[in-house]
């Protein structure tokens, strides 16, 4: 009892922090001293109470023991082989519980799965820290548990302690066997370039003084050892372990399965692999066995391969066909100023900055000049007037250097009529081909698109109308050139502008003529617009007036912004040109919103992280329900949308490096203490936020290790942006952020370049996080219910369409009803079924299904029991049936499996009527579409009353559409052709989510399985070393045979694989195994022509294998006829005479290749050979 209390007196807790004082886990042998001394965590039992006991290692490291427990100490004990998997996260059904999901975080607690039931041992840690010392401890010891020797005091060089040592060779130049600190400290910042070097001298100092050799120069051992305590971070040491086959390093298959299922990049080839490892691996040994050490995977994790931003989208990749009114466009106002409306210069550096970082609309406010030079100036800035033609002069020579497409010059004109004249001329002169001077198509309902603009500069202003033929009339000036000029006129004019209303000028037919497509027009109302405005023409809003659209007639808004162009500016109450908020205005439509580009901040940020998607070149395309023409969309919508697929994004933050002071901040010295907020802007629906710990004094690598959630209602409209504060007491100050549109998310673990409060980024300063994106499960926000709730039929919301009043229409409408609520069930039920699935394989429904079938078969192959499952591909529908007694957890997961496969057959098989239902009631309401105003008009609706009924049917219309397409989506693109191609069941950066295809589902399944079989056919060498590349399994078949990377390596395929019938687990060795293979060929031969897999142990025993006929099978490519009766006497040759019996029998691959019968296929899906059976 005594010895009890005095260990937990002598409770220890782990932490990831660089802290001198504090203990750092960057190896295995420092887990498992930790475990060795253990640590007081709290064991949950299944009636989800918990009790607090303390945790340790036997010093044999074959035992986890745990104490204080009314058990016999022999009792409360866990052998470590007994242990089939170590689950991070509430992975269990105990876990997962009401009674306990709220009561600690995700990232506190972890399971141990053991025993042959596969029973759980739930346990909750105080820290993140203290659970990831833990699984990573277990997980090595469940490994490599029979070779613990030198575990804890290692004593063989490895392949990363041999490069640190010729490192140090190369700069110990007089061979002293020492260096001086300068030089040692030099080279460890060199190579880690983020480092403070005051850092490296503090931990070289401490250590020497540790060892009693103060002052003294820096031998081996001790830069060895700073190195791998400074360089090491713990993070990624523990993600390498989680993928590592030896927990030092990976080799190209772990490196593959990372790449693969983690980072979510489809068709990894080993050869990819290959070239990553050149790439980032720093050792030369590494590089030619082809091994990623920590050091290695650390600058693969950094490199612009794993960026959190979409390299898709670093180039333009959406349809720049469409009409110019459905792209949100990148807008500067008040290009011209460096700092605000009063007090800031004018400079022409300010242009060229804009059009570098994208921008695409620009304002040039022009005022009379002297010598009859126009100039430009905004505000109060009369004394840094700039000439007009030399800011033509760098519009012309940097319009296109960012971006090819269209740039809208927005003249705000306040000249005379004569240097108006003078204006014209120098746009002719300077701009010229560049110039737009095409008139506009009457005959046309939109404007033209992007792609056709391209290089062209348009201009936004006033036209005189096209039949005047005087030289010079008069125009309104409604805009914001009215307002700016009130701010510079008199007391007496402004009375004489308000009492007006608008002010009249006069305007030259030479300036008139050259504004095409961008008329401006004064606003009235939006039903005047819909009946007289042209679509060339565009209004202009104030920042009021379209707040104040956009929350009373929100709905109105984004129907006007379909075919219009409308520009929004800031109110000029903005004198510290401050920023309006751009999605407030870009979820009604409103393309063109103005930005002061000199003034920094969140809104900045939003604008300029926006536009980052689609090559940055300034045009983004808009979310197609707010682009098609009958579609019903409210800007104020604050849940889910008819027809979009909601989203959940989960995010989370595992930790920071070199985070700076903020700047100007002395107060606490160099001291930081960070924490973040993650935030979602975008439709009222989706705005949120969520904070997380402040790390204490840890601005090097504060570890966060804090997961959230976010509900995304309109993928197409939400932007994510990270925050990074320095918590202080003072006042919390910036150090950092990164904004990033939801669209151009990578999945997997992710690093994210912070930038300054202007933009710049930050050197060496990142976040590291993990990316995750799935379907939307149930209703509410994400972050309060959890992922596990699925929803039962009763419970479920199904989407409906609502009443116009119109009879006809409400009729039709009615008859969808039914094929609305079948489509809604078809998805609901496959995606519960997968996450059931998910669950019992002990994955979140965050994970992919490759995840799941590695999972199984895992389970299967580290089995101290004969376990053996099926997989039949050789049917259209995958199943996976269990040969003999398993466990209750294997069963429930078949079970599982097995609904999940008959809910996407259910789906497959009715999708396709469902679909022509919802479609042909969605094109029967189309019809009704140009006469519903007369029609609702007859029915004696007006009013407000008509308007609600057109609101309705825009509603009933985008419901069908929407509810259609995501059945269409969720069936699978290429699953409605006849043919199905291989699907990816990974979750696209873009957010969407494909459900699992059946022809998708087997052949995931079979390249699941074949990973895990190393092999053995002659034949498909020649295959391999002819065309590796080409070869799409080439990647998961083959293993390297020859240590000369240069050589053409020979390919080991299963025979057994090959013949259609994979095992997993452990091969005894018997002579028995000959009898067990003539069984396996005389009984099961029909199967192998079927395709039929076998996971799992076989109950053979051991002996050398001896080649089978199948084997001479698997080497031949075309259709071979068995006979069964041929194997049994060719296993009775001798030995030597084996050779020539071979060569007699089957023909070579060459000789195959040679005969011009021969269907000899290089086909990258299809290695396996067809086989026909006789009957003798």
């Amino acid at each position: 009892m005594n010895s009890s209390k005095q260990r937990q007196v002598r409770k220890k807790t782990v932490s990831f922090s660089s802290m001198p004082s504090d203990r750092k886990m960057n190896s295995t042998a420092a887990c498992m001293a930790f475990m060795l001394e253990g640590c007081e965590m709290k064991k949950v039992r299944s009636n989800s109470r918990m009790y607090n006991r303390y945790f340790l290692l036997d010093p044999d490291l074959r035992w986890l023991r745990w104490e204080p427990s009314k058990k016999d100490s022999e009792k409360a004990k866990l052998e470590i082989k007994s242990i089939k998997e170590v689950r991070l996260g509430k992975k269990t059904p105990v876990l997962r519980s009401n009674g306990l999901s709220d009561q600690f975080p995700d990232e506190c607690a972890f399971s141990i799965i053991y025993g042959d039931n596969y029973e759980s041992l739930d346990l909750v840690a105080s820290t993140a820290d203290v659970v990831s010392t833990w699984v990573m401890g277990l997980r090595y010891l469940v490994s490599y548990g029979r070779h613990t020797v030198g575990v804890v005091e290692p004593s063989q060089s490895s392949v990363r302690t041999s490069w640190i040592g010729s490192v140090f060779e190369l700069a110990d130049i007089e061979r002293q066997g020492h260096i001086d600190l300068f030089r040692a400290t030099q080279i460890i910042k060199g190579l880690n370039p983020g480092m403070r070097e005051s850092r490296i001298e503090l931990k070289f100092k401490e250590l020497q003084k540790a060892k009693d050799c103060y002052g003294e120069g820096i031998d081996l051992d001790t830069f060895v050892e700073v190195y791998c305590e400074l360089c090491t971070r713990p993070e990624i040491f523990f993600l390498l372990v989680q993928f590592s086959s030896n927990k030092e390093f990976l080799d190209l298959k772990d490196l593959m399965l990372f790449v693969e299922v983690e980072q979510g990049v489809e068709g990894v080839m080993e050869e990819m692999c290959r070239e990553i490892v050149h790439k980032y691996e720093p050792s030369a040994e590494g590089r030619e066995r082809g091994y990623l050490s920590i050091d290695g995977f650390t600058h693969y994790l950094l490199s612009s391969e794993c960026h959190i931003f979409d390299p898709q989208h670093k180039r333009v990749c959406q349809d720049m066909t469409q009409p110019l009114s459905h792209y949100y466009i990148n807008s500067s106002h008040n290009a011209s100023l460096l700092e605000d409306h009063y007090w800031g210069s004018s400079d022409i550096s300010s242009y060229v900055r804009a059009l570098r970082m994208g921008c695409r609309s620009l304002e040039v406010v022009v005022w009379d000049g002297p010598d009859c030079e126009p100039v430009v100036y905004v505000g109060s800035s009369v004394a840094s007037q700039l000439a007009f033609s030399k800011v033509l002069d760098i519009i012309n020579q940097y319009a296109f250097e960012s971006s090819e497409y269209p740039l809208i010059l927005c003249l705000v004109t306040h000249c005379s009529v004569p240097q108006q004249r003078v204006m014209a001329q120098h746009m002719k002169k300077i701009l010229g081909d560049k110039l737009h001077m095409e008139p506009p198509s009457p005959d046309e309902p939109y404007l033209p698109s992007p792609e056709k603009l391209k290089g062209k500069i348009l201009l936004k202003g006033k036209r005189l109308p096209h039949d005047t033929q005087d030289s010079e009339g008069e125009v309104t000036d409604e805009e914001e050139g009215l307002e700016m000029s009130q701010r510079m006129v008199s007391a007496d004019e402004k009375d004489q502008l308000n009492g007006i209303g608008c002010k009249r000028l006069r305007l030259c037919k030479e300036l008139s003529d050259l504004v095409t497509l961008c008329k401006s027009v004064q606003f009235r109302d939006f039903e005047s617009s819909k009946r007289e405005q042209k679509h060339w023409e565009i209004c202009s809003f104030n920042e009021v007036d379209a707040n104040r659209f956009a929350n009373e007639y929100p709905e109105d808004f984004v129907c006007y912004n379909k075919r219009f162009l409308s520009r929004v500016f800031p109110t000029p109450m903005r004198i510290d040109a401050s920023n309006m908020n751009p999605q407030d205005f870009w979820k009604c439509g409103c393309q063109i919103v103005a930005m002061n580009y000199q003034t920094p901040g969140l809104m900045m940020d939003l604008n300029l992280g926006w536009f980052r998607q689609n090559g940055n070149c300034g045009y983004v395309l808009r979310p197609a329900i707010m682009r098609e023409e009958v579609s019903y969309f409210s800007a104020n919508a604050r849940d889910s949308l008819p027809g979009v697929s909601a989203q959940l994004l989960h995010i989370k933050v595992i930790s920071g490096q070199n985070l700076p002071k903020p700047r100007g901040s002395a107060a606490k010295g160099d001291v930081v203490e960070p924490y973040i907020y993650v935030e979602i802007h975008g439709i009222p629906a989706d705005c949120a936020e969520q904070r997380t710990k402040t790390v204490s004094q840890n601005g090097d690598n504060p570890i966060f290790d804090e997961s959230f959630e976010f509900q995304i209602n309109l993928p197409e409209l939400a932007v994510l942006r990270f925050v990074v504060l320095d918590d202080d007491y003072i006042g919390d100050e910036f150090i950092g952020q990164y904004t990033i549109p939801f669209e151009c998310l990578q999945p997997g673990y992710r690093h994210v370049p912070l930038q300054s409060l202007t933009g710049e980024f930050l050197a060496n300063t990142t976040l590291f996080v993990h990316v995750a994106i799935t379907n939307r499960r149930g209703g509410g926000k994400a972050h309060k219910r959890g992922l596990s709730v699925r929803k039962s039929r009763k419970a479920r919301e199904y989407t409906s369409t609502k009443t116009t009043g119109i009879k006809v229409v409400d009729e039709l409408f009615r008859a969808s009803t039914q094929p609305l609520r079948e489509a809604t069930d078809l998805r609901e039920n496959v995606q519960n079924a997968m996450v059931s699935f998910k669950e019992l394989c002990g994955l979140t429904p965050a994970a992919n299904m490759k995840q799941c079938i590695l999972t199984v078969s895992s389970w299967l192959l580290n089995s101290e029991r004969s376990l053996r499952v099926t997989v039949d591909l050789s049917e259209a529908y995958p199943t996976m049936e269990a040969q003999g007694p398993v466990p209750e957890l294997l069963r429930k997961v078949l079970m599982a499996y097995d609904t999940m496969i008959q809910t996407s057959r259910t789906l497959i098989e009715s999708a396709d009527s469902v679909y022509c239902k919802l479609t042909q009631a969605q094109r029967a309401g189309l019809d009704f579409h140009e006469d519903l105003h007369r029609i609702g008009a007859k029915e004696g609706l007006k009013g407000r009353k008509l308007q609600k009924a057109m609101e309705s049917y825009a509603w009933n219309i985008t419901v069908l559409k929407g509810q259609a397409d995501l059945l269409k989506h969720a069936k699978g693109v290429d699953s409605f052709k006849p043919k199905s191609r291989m699907a990816s069941a990974y979750i696209k950066p873009s957010g969407a989510v494909r459900l699992m295809t059946i022809s998708s589902a087997k052949m995931l399944l079979f390249l699941a399985l074949m990973a895990h079989v190393s092999c053995a056919t002659q034949g498909v060498t020649g295959c391999c070393a002819r065309r590796p590349r080409a070869c799409g399994l080439y990647g998961l078949l083959c293993r390297p045979g020859a240590d000369n990377a240069t050589e053409a390596k020979p390919v080991r395929v299963s025979s057994d694989a090959a013949a259609g019938i994979l095992t997993l687990g452990k091969r005894k060795t018997t002579e028995s195994r000959y009898q067990d293979r003539l069984q396996h060929l005389l009984h099961g031969a029909r199967n192998q022509a079927a395709g039929i897999l076998t996971m799992g142990r076989r109950n053979d025993e051991g002996g050398a294998r001896a080649p089978s006929r199948a084997s001479e099978i698997a080497t031949v490519h075309a259709p071979v006829k068995l006979d069964l009766e041929r194997p049994v006497e060719y296993l009775m040759q001798q030995s030597e005479a084996r050779d020539s019996y071979r060569r007699g029998l089957t023909p070579t691959t060459t000789e195959l290749h040679q005969r011009p019968h021969c269907n000899y296929n290089h086909s990258a899906h299809c290695l396996v050979p067809s086989v026909s059976l006789s009957s003798g």
